[in-house]
């Protein structure tokens, strides 16, 4: 007949086998994922300092014009704002 002993022996190792391999690449991937999500906070931070320089110079531009045209500017935000507002309503 079959030697279950043996059998039981062969099935505690592999178990103990898989186990293991499934715990180191659970780290590896664990890792992997952290050190992609640290590259890409990163990216996501120069792009936002980008930008934040970008826009601070964009700023003098923006005062400069609505001072120069404010009955103008502010018929623009009103305009802007009713077309905002009837694209919130549907």
């Amino acid at each position: 007949m079959f030697n279950t002993s043996h059998l039981n022996d062969e099935l505690q190792a592999l178990k103990i086998d898989v186990s293991r391999l499934l715990n180191t690449s659970g780290e590896g991937i664990r890792d992997t994922a952290s050190a992609g999500a640290d590259a890409f906070a990163a990216r996501i931070k120069e792009a936002l300092e980008e930008l934040s320089e970008v826009l601070s110079g964009e700023e003098g531009q923006v005062r400069q014009l609505i001072s120069e045209r404010p009955i103008t500017s502010l018929a623009s935000a009103f305009a802007l704002g009713v077309v905002v507002g009837f694209a919130m309503r549907r």
